[in-house]
């Protein structure tokens, strides 16, 4: 069954998150260029302003995935409490908005994000998540 935007293969737009208990870094990106632009940061303290906010993205861009950043450790790879929190989101904008959901390693999104001199360092992180999910699918993680 061809998932949402098409059959495999087909142009898609897919937007990324890196969630944050404070803010939720925002990206866009499509399937013909495997590449993505930061857009904005949503506030992420109050859960109905938030996906209000989303809400608002997702009917401007269409996209037809969502990737969302998964915090691992450092060293080891494993996760941690933050990695059940952004699980939490990732499964939240699943059952809201219907849309396939994958999760990818965002290990030193940010500390990357931070040395590329970003205005938005969260919208960063999260262009950064959604290239590598882009560079490799595949090494996605179900929610």
């Amino acid at each position: 069954m061809p998932e949402p935007g098409g059959a495999p293969g087909d142009p898609a737009v897919l937007m990324g998150f890196d969630f944050g208990t404070h803010r939720i870094g925002v990206a866009v990106g499509n399937t013909v260029t495997a590449s993505a632009s930061a857009l904005c940061s949503v506030a992420a303290e109050r859960r109905q302003q938030r996906f209000e906010s989303i809400a608002r993205l997702l009917a401007q861009w269409k996209p037809s995935r969502l990737v969302v950043g998964l915090p691992l450790s450092r060293d080891e790879g494993a996760e941690q409490d933050r990695s059940a929190q952004a699980r939490r989101f990732a499964n939240q904008l699943h059952g809201r908005f219907g849309l396939p959901v994958a999760m990818v390693d965002e290990r030193y999104t940010s500390r990357a994000a931070e040395d590329e001199g970003a205005d938005d360092v969260d919208a960063e992180s999260a262009r950064l998540i959604l290239e590598q999910y882009l560079r490799d699918p595949a090494a996605s993680r179900a929610p």
